[in-house]
């Protein structure tokens, strides 16, 4: 465990070490394997030049928006798919799945000619936000986790109480569904806070997000690799963020499906 740890840490800690000290230390032979002095100005100059911290922002407003959204989504239609008889519910559940087998570059052409000239979101956030909204992957995976996590005993109890199909939703399926909401909702925000595909195609310089203005940084005749593995520190804290925050329920969510397995 603790080799597995090093190996997969090493990677962080090179980063954090190139990105304090300058861009010779890079080629340099035998490598530094010590932090430098220059990690402060490296992330200012970062900052400044890279328009980090505008990308921080948007990164946080588009995976965070496409996180919240994508997790109530699926889980209302998890639970419609795994707990709710109607006609139809296994042709639309297979068509939902089916759209997983399309890549994604498949239809970027199509995409990107509505979003641009339909709507007129150029070089704007909602044309990163709005065609993520919903998640196919989504739907499959609190569909898979409601079908054994949630007791239809449970729900014959909250209709004879009464109960809507909402309020069973809210009061019974959400604080049952929280360990597998937790788990889409990283695996989520991970994904679309280093997404660069579609950010790169759609947004300018002037208003990246965060893998936008890493890609930025990186370009040109001569690359600071010192700036750029800056960035990508800058880039990687939040994602520590967001897995100290969820981690109970990740933990939990991942030893309850064990468990069930």
């Amino acid at each position: 465990m603790i080799t597995i740890v090093l190996v997969s840490a090493f990677p962080l800690y090179w980063s954090v070490v190139v990105s304090s000290r300058d861009k010779s230390s890079v080629g340099r032979y035998p490598p530094p394997l010590g932090p430098g002095g220059n990690l402060w100005d490296n992330l200012s100059t970062a900052f400044v030049q890279g328009k980090f911290g505008l990308a921080l922002l948007n990164s946080t407003v588009v995976a965070g928006s496409i996180t919240v959204s994508v997790v109530l989504t699926s889980t209302l239609a998890g639970f419609a798919f795994a707990k709710l008889k109607f006609r139809g519910r296994n042709a639309l559940f297979t068509m939902v799945v089916a759209t997983m087998l399309v890549p994604t570059q498949l239809a970027i052409i199509p995409l990107y000619i509505m979003v641009t000239q339909w709507f007129g979101w150029s070089n704007d956030l909602r044309g990163v936000i709005v065609p993520a909204l919903v998640s196919a992957f989504g739907v499959f995976f609190m569909r898979q986790y409601l079908t054994s996590a949630m007791p239809d005993e449970l729900i014959e109890a909250g209709r004879v109480d009464g109960a809507s199909t909402l309020r069973i939703y809210w009061s019974l399926v959400l604080p049952i569904a929280r360990p597998g909401a937790a788990v889409l909702g990283l695996l989520i925000f991970i994904t679309y806070w280093n997404d660069l595909f579609w950010p790169l195609i759609l947004l300018n310089t002037q208003n990246p997000t965060v893998q936008v203005a890493i890609a930025n940084t990186a370009s040109g005749i001569e690359v600071d690799y010192s700036l750029v593995l800056a960035g990508t520190v800058i880039a990687t804290f939040p994602i520590l963020i967001v897995f100290l925050v969820l981690g109970r329920q990740i933990i939990g969510g991942i030893m309850q499906g064990a468990v069930k397995g």
